[in-house]
């Protein structure tokens, strides 16, 4: 049987065409696209929209006793007629050409899932191939075998998965972005400038993040609050100068400045003084991470800047996020055998091994498979290495 489900009409237009037959009552069309429909009150959220004979449809509620009513994830039920954009009743009849099409970002999620085998299929296959009687492993609950499947791609998403994020955002003035929900590590940060070129962003150590920031009294002391007699919190201070420092302030300019010389942090007179100190030598602005907040904490020279955050995710945050490549299939297999042998009492040691070194060099191909290195982009690159320096 074929893999592919659905025609090049569902891929690549996002939409499926149905006609009508009945005249003047109900039609229920069954939509085959791998993008379940989704339908929702009030309608911003629906990820499709139906024309009839070219005319796009408005979206209805299921009470509503014209146009159409969204039944299931993939199916419609078409009433007797239908309201234009203006109001205006149409009638469904026989021959009429009735599409179900997906909005451009549902489509997005469509593209390009052929690369993928979902953790569904992974638990089912494993289960086929590797549990039952005459196999290595003769039972095993499928929830074990959910478990270790979802462990395994927590562990790959970290380091050999395609499991990337990124999110543009803008800077706000105050200078800070909440982390992202899904946020595990972050990769990479970087400001766009007017060209959409990228501009790194490097972590900084010339500031901190205080994790608890308490009140004292006269003496020093933390103050404890009367009716729960924990410690007060206050405003960290800390923050508060970093983020009303001006980059470019020539007053705050000294001899005891150690890293900021003629009104900058980034100016050569430092590396002429004192020797260049890469960390510092450059002008695309700093970040810390402030944990106590949960937020990324930005130098001043970035406000309003356009920035692209990369991070790495876990791989289970959504439902989109839970499938795994097809490169990095029999590592997941192998990882999940091994962590099911493994974690049973009266398993042969050499079994256990075994399995272990399955998986590791399972897991060592999908990296390799994964890393996407091409022979002509490094020759390309290579060819810069003759090029004559001149004095």
């Amino acid at each position: 049987m074929a893999l592919l489900t659905e025609t090049n009409e569902q891929y690549y237009g996002g939409q499926q065409a149905f006609v009508g037959t009945a005249t003047n009552a109900p039609e229920t069309f069954t939509c085959t696209l791998n993008t379940a429909l989704i339908n929702t009150t009030p309608t911003t959220n629906t990820n499709f929209f139906v024309t009839v004979n070219n005319v796009r449809q408005p979206l209805v509620t299921l009470a509503s006793s014209d146009g159409y009513m969204f039944v299931s994830s993939t199916q419609i039920t078409i009433n007797a007629t239908v309201e234009d954009a203006n109001g205006n009743s149409i009638a469904i009849a026989p021959n009429d050409i009735i599409v179900i099409e997906l909005v451009q970002g549902a489509r997005w999620n469509n593209y390009g899932g052929y690369a993928y085998v979902t953790i569904e299929d992974i638990v089912n296959n494993f289960l086929l191939a590797y549990v039952g009687d005459g196999k290595l492993i003769p039972s095993a609950k499928r929830t074990d075998v959910i478990f270790h499947a979802k462990r395994g791609l927590q562990e790959f998403s970290y380091d050999t998965l395609k499991s990337i994020k990124s999110q543009e955002l803008t800077i706000p003035p105050s200078l800070s972005l909440i982390i992202p929900q899904d946020y595990v590590n972050y990769v990479k940060l970087s400001y766009i400038d007017a060209g959409g070129v990228k501009h790194i962003i490097y972590p900084t150590t010339l500031t901190s993040n205080p994790y608890n920031v308490l009140d004292q009294d006269s003496n020093g002391v933390p103050m404890q609050s009367p009716s729960t007699g924990e410690n007060i919190e206050g405003s960290s201070l800390t923050n508060s100068r970093w983020e009303n420092n001006n980059l470019s302030n020539t007053a705050v300019n000294s001899q005891n400045g150690l890293y900021y010389s003629n009104g900058r942090w980034y100016d050569y007179a430092y590396g002429r003084r004192y020797g260049l100190d890469p960390e510092t030598a450059q002008t695309n602005g700093w970040f810390t991470i402030d944990e106590r907040e949960g937020k990324f904490s930005f130098s001043s020279n970035l406000a309003n800047q356009l920035i692209l955050l990369e991070y790495i995710s876990d791989g289970l945050s959504s439902d989109l996020d839970t499938k795994v490549p097809k490169m990095a299939e029999e590592a997941m297999y192998m990882h999940i055998a091994h962590a099911i042998l493994a974690s049973r009492s009266g398993i042969q040691e050499y079994v256990v091994r075994r399995y272990k070194i399955e998986r590791r060099a399972a897991l060592r191909n999908a990296k390799i498979r994964l890393s996407n290195i091409k022979l002509e982009e490094i020759t390309q690159i290579m060819r810069g290495k003759s090029k004559i320096i001149k004095n």
